[in-house]
């Protein structure tokens, strides 16, 4: 049966790439006879160091590719360093989410919630939408909503709304981090190779210090870098579910 399913997956980004239709494969194994069209990317996470250690060597390879990335945070992680007010914490984890987006190449924007207390409701979706309109995001990656973090269901939730309400669908990739601690009930639909950015991803969350980086992979992103490589047949991958629109045609339901 798996077989079976990776086939008729492969059959399905095979067809939605020669259709013409935006994918993450399709952006990251673009045809090099084919003029580079530069397309804007959009990560909108719950708080400084989660886009990085769920989909860092992913945004990396976008971005090294000449791909625009914009990283936005729902919070500044005022509530992420103990003994400090949250003003203290939301200066010091802002400085690190700038750091780390340098590392990545990618230009940080923050949303303005504040960290373990965040809103989902009407004036907030339309905060949310404003800013992906203004983006003009081609390709958005956020959090996967089955998550033990309130924070990263809220982040979710905000993007699929936004992406629901869009009347040009973007393609939507959702992330994970710490599975099994965290993100709970993920099958992925796609993996991307990050063997080549690794270590740029790795050193974007060692920009974010106060969050002890080592603790970070402790948790089981060094596992599911290895595992998720090991399932695509590489070093090191990071793996999504892909969220497809109906009007992109029927044939993309099944991704």
């Amino acid at each position: 049966m798996k077989n079976h399913l990776n086939t008729r997956r492969n059959f399905v980004k095979t067809t939605a790439a020669s259709l013409g239709l935006l994918t993450l494969p399709g952006l990251l194994n673009a045809n090099p006879s084919i003029p580079f069209k530069k397309k804007k990317i959009l990560c909108f996470g719950g708080h400084p160091d989660d886009p990085e250690s769920g989909c860092g060597g992913t945004l990396a390879r976008l971005s090294n590719s000449g791909h625009e990335v914009t990283i936005i945070y729902l919070t500044t992680g005022e509530a992420g360093i103990p003994g400090k007010t949250q003003d203290e914490a939301a200066v010091i984890r802002k400085q690190e989410a700038i750091n780390a987006c340098a590392v990545l190449k990618a230009k940080p924007a923050f949303a303005g919630q504040i960290d373990g207390d965040t809103i989902m409701n009407n004036e907030w979706l339309s905060k949310v939408q404003k800013m992906v309109a203004e983006e003009k995001a081609d390709l958005v990656f956020t959090h996967w909503p089955i998550d033990s973090h309130k924070d990263h269901q809220v982040a979710s939730l905000l993007m699929i709304q936004t992406w629901v309400r869009s009347k040009q669908k973007f393609p939507l990739y959702f992330f994970e981090v710490c599975t099994g601690e965290q993100t709970m009930g993920f099958r992925p639909t796609d993996h991307v190779d990050i063997t080549e950015t690794q270590e740029q991803k790795r050193s974007s969350v060692y920009c974010h210090v106060s969050q002890d980086p080592p603790g970070i992979y402790s948790c089981g992103h060094s596992a599911m870098e290895d595992f998720r490589g090991r399932e695509l047949g590489v070093k090191a991958a990071e793996a999504f579910v892909y969220m497809a629109g109906k009007e992109q045609g029927s044939v993309i339901e099944y991704l």
